[in-house]
């Protein structure tokens, strides 16, 4: 797998996402959620445009290097995806200070509570991962 051009390229993606997401935010349920959404989507697919542009100088093993790669694809991505579906749903569990009381039913919370939590875990150990690879690279390239 390059891991190099699928960062690009899912970087590039979400950060599409993240402006179409801006589009939408005015009949969001909950629009201030959306612009978190919005900015997600924008952040996230830049910082994976990053990691897609300096990943020459990341020295990882092959598990180790997939693994980065699936944690940081997976955490940015449902990032976005659990706010926008916050936003649209206008769930207040996890967000109490992004806007009006929440009117979300529990199974929207529960989706959108396992996916803050488990992205937050994902992006920890995926850069945690990632540092670790910068570290080790030794030269220049």
């Amino acid at each position: 797998m390059n891991f190099q051009k699928s960062f690009l390229v899912l970087g590039a993606a979400l950060f599409l996402s993240g402006l179409l997401t801006g589009l939408a935010t005015g009949v969001m349920a909950n629009p201030r959620m959306g612009l978190s959404a919005h900015m997600q989507g924008l952040t996230n697919g830049t910082f994976l445009i990053a990691v897609g542009a300096t990943w020459r100088f990341v020295e990882l093993g092959k598990t180790a290097a997939r693994a980065t790669f699936w944690l940081l694809a997976y955490g940015t991505t449902v990032n976005w995806l659990s706010t926008t579906l916050a936003a649209a749903w206008n769930t207040g569990g996890m967000t109490p200070i992004h806007g009006p009381s929440p009117t979300a039913q529990p199974w929207q919370e529960l989706i959108v509570t396992v996916g803050l939590l488990s992205l937050t875990l994902a992006m920890i150990a995926g850069t945690i991962l990632l540092l670790l690879g910068y570290i080790q690279k030794r030269g220049e390239n």
